[in-house]
């Protein structure tokens, strides 16, 4: 074990503040020198749809994000799966082809008001029975109501949850700094449509919602959107599902952008943040299985998988 006595009290605080950031932020600083995380293909924006429930509208919601080749994150309810309105379990695995499945706890309840053995039980089944559904390890969540404490992300420590998404919408575009709790974008739409009978308010809201991805589409800085919602919100409503078209439409087949789900953006700013750098930021090396894309000062650098290069 490292003896930090014999360490000059002062650069042992440089260093251990030089990790954290490290950990924390997607950006890593040494001696003047800045690098910057891209995202994949040396992208400055990077998009995440995710939706919850597993209800039978995800069916018609799958359909529209495959015509425009858009990526979606699914949070469903194991135990709901097969009851009335929610979708079979036999379609799963073939209906998210291409998209990510995730935990949402088994029978959705309110976490916070659970024990410890039930958060558990809700997590650690959900997880087993949709892992035998589509065939790869679940690794990501998103908690029922959006609700969590600090006794719930104890409770899963060493379940293989690697990300947590509430519904405490940011209207920002930071990355996440804690993967456990992960606040979102926005809602779709905002919050349009969350009272009946208010017109004034949901045209409000709508304008709120466009304005914030005409924002991210203009934006010059590294930024992530995530919008999340439910199939059923849509329910059988023609106009709101023309809405999410439209807006679908709009974030599509754009070069700027990511597209990807939440598990595989977790995987690449982990992999970022283990980049192995030499002292003088000359030499990086990539311990990953995939390519890394960096910004030192104003040059875009991709970093080869398993491989040590000069930057």
């Amino acid at each position: 074990m490292t003896n930090f006595y014999k360490i000059p009290f002062l650069i042992y605080f440089i260093l251990l503040f030089q990790n954290l950031s490290a950990q924390t932020n997607p950006e890593i600083g040494c001696s003047g020198i800045n690098i910057k995380m891209l995202f994949p293909e040396g992208k400055t924006k990077a998009l995440i749809l995710s939706y919850d429930d597993g209800r039978t509208e995800d069916r018609q919601l799958v359909k529209l994000m495959n015509k425009y080749h858009l990526i979606g994150t699914f949070h469903l309810n194991s135990n709901k799966l097969g009851s009335k309105d929610y979708l079979n379990k036999d379609e799963i695995n073939s209906l998210f082809k291409g998209h990510e499945v995730s935990v949402h706890s088994a029978n959705h309840p309110n976490l916070p008001d659970q024990s410890k053995i039930d958060v558990i039980s809700e997590i650690i089944e959900d997880r087993k029975e949709l892992e035998r559904l589509v065939d790869y390890p679940v690794r990501g969540m998103a908690y029922p109501f959006g609700n969590t404490n600090e006794e719930v992300i104890e409770a899963m420590n060493g379940l293989g949850i690697e990300y947590a998404r509430t519904v405490g919408d940011t209207y920002n575009f930071e990355i996440p700094n804690v993967f456990l709790r992960w606040h979102p974008t926005m809602h779709q739409f905002a919050k349009a449509f969350w009272e009946a009978n208010q017109p004034e308010k949901d045209v409000q809201e709508m304008s709120r919602f466009n304005k914030v991805i005409t924002d991210f589409l203009n934006t010059k800085e590294l930024a992530l959107m995530d919008i999340w919602g439910h199939s059923w919100e849509m329910g059988n409503d023609e106009n709101k599902w023309k809405e999410t078209e439209k807006f679908f439409k709009l974030l599509s087949d754009n070069s700027t952008i990511h597209y990807t789900t939440q598990i595989a953006l977790v995987d690449y700013i982990k992999a970022f943040q283990n980049l192995r750098f030499s002292v003088n930021k000359k030499k990086v090396t990539n311990l990953s299985s995939f390519d890394i894309y960096l910004k030192k000062e104003d040059k875009t650098i991709k970093v080869p998988a398993g491989l040590t290069i000069d930057i």
